[in-house]
């Protein structure tokens, strides 16, 4: 839901920020992959207990680069390989932060990250789905800037996910309530872009 407008905000520094990692002779894969071993170490923070404070950090790293590396890829060449990479890291790490919250406290967190995690998959799947059957139409937007895949908006979509992870580290004791309603909001969001779907690919 907040995607669009804050990629208004966010992309002209990106881009330019991009253009100077490639004048550099910094690839946008390099980037991808060092953003999702930023990811995966804010899992490994928070599974092990760590201050939280420290998992923000990684997690904010990780999120700047998610943002730079298609920017490097439009100073340089984008490829379907490098929009590829890019959603299947951020699906891992969209999936290590509740594995975390189970592992870290599994006596109260393992049901509700379980929830959560399930409810992301469905919604990765409607999400996805509707990427691959709006390629096959030709169908394109850059309504959320300009991505390798075309996807229908959302009640929740990335922007959403990272200040709900970001609230996770400020208040880990708040990750069960907030795994049940989150996933159910997922499940909403889930439910709606199918439903949005059907008249257009019908």
């Amino acid at each position: 839901m907040l995607d669009a407008p804050l990629r208004r905000l966010i992309d002209p520094p990106l881009n330019r920020a991009g253009a100077a990692l490639a004048a550099r002779g910094v690839a946008a894969d390099t980037v991808t992959l060092a953003g999702l071993g930023c990811g995966l170490l804010a899992a490994l923070v928070l599974a092990l207990g760590a201050p939280t404070g420290l998992a923000l950090a990684f997690i904010a790293l990780s999120r700047l680069a998610d943002g730079l590396d298609g920017a490097v890829a439009r100073a340089t060449r984008r490829t379907d390989f490098g929009g590829y990479l890019d959603i299947a890291c951020d699906f891992a790490f969209y999936a290590a932060i509740p594995l975390a919250y189970a592992l870290r406290a599994p006596e109260t967190n393992a049901i509700p990250a379980a929830f959560l995690l399930a409810a992301f998959y469905v919604n990765a799947a409607s999400f996805l789905g509707y990427a691959a059957m709006a390629a096959k139409r030709g169908l394109e937007s850059t309504a959320q800037g300009e991505k390798s895949l075309y996807y229908a908006a959302g009640l929740l979509e990335g922007s959403e996910t990272i200040a709900f992870f970001a609230l996770l580290c400020l208040w880990p004791a708040a990750f069960p309530a907030a795994a049940w309603i989150f996933g159910i909001l997922c499940l909403i969001t889930a439910t709606a872009r199918i439903l949005a779907a059907r008249p257009i690919f019908r």
